[in-house]
């Protein structure tokens, strides 16, 4: 099996840098609790998983030729995300609320500190697994870019599941060392003004993107 791995790195790299919504997932859990960064990578790198796997067995190929099905797909995550944006502008209201007539301005700095350890992991996990499991962007990497580092001599199957997997551990590595720096502004975000802000401006995002992606060709 011969593979272009210093194309391919390339563009997975690329791929990475360019912020997406599993970007957005990941800094803000983090932002809120670094175990729930961690999770919402693993989560998205499994949600990537499933793309890949699906792709080498040939179900993508048959998604992504349906109309229906993958306007389906496309439809489920930009809900998905929008309700994240409107999730995050709401806390972010509630809190400014909560500020100005509450007693005790840090009772809200940290909402998720309280939490249990398992439930900001779950929280985190769930977010970042849907988040790329209802990307059609994510199946279309696998089935577009995927190819063009295969050899026609091997297993398409067995390269692909290869460049896959290697595609998972890059971005594992990715989203932790993301996390470690999302980490270190907690102190900057645990202030309420700032907090504010970035609820604010993380939310819109979320919305604009999901409705982006329901409104893509």
């Amino acid at each position: 099996m011969t593979v272009d791995l210093v194309g391919f790195l390339g563009v997975v790299l690329v791929a990475y840098l360019v912020p997406g919504p599993d970007f957005l997932v990941v800094v803000r859990s983090a932002a809120e609790d670094p175990s729930k960064g961690r999770a919402a990578a693993l989560g998205a790198q499994t949600g990537l998983c499933v793309h890949m796997l699906a792709a080498a067995a040939g179900l993508s190929v048959i998604a992504t030729r349906s109309p229906m099905v993958y306007d389906g797909i496309k439809l489920m995550g930009a809900a998905y995300l929008v309700y994240l944006g409107v999730r995050a502008v709401l806390a972010a209201r509630r809190a400014a609320r909560e500020r100005r007539s509450a007693n005790e301005v840090a009772s809200h700095a940290a909402p998720q500190e309280g939490r249990p350890a398992q439930g900001r992991f779950r929280s985190g996990f769930t977010q970042g697994f849907l988040t790329n499991l209802l990307n059609p962007k994510a199946a279309l990497f696998f089935l577009s870019i995927l190819p063009q580092f295969v050899d026609g001599d091997g297993s398409p199957a067995r390269q692909i599941f290869f460049l896959g997997m290697l595609d998972v551990v890059i971005g594992v590595a990715y989203w932790f060392a993301l996390v470690v720096v999302a980490a270190r502004l907690r102190a900057l975000l645990a202030r309420p003004k700032v907090r504010h802000r970035w609820e604010l401006t993380t939310g819109w995002l979320f919305i604009a993107i999901g409705v982006t992606v329901a409104t893509a060709a």
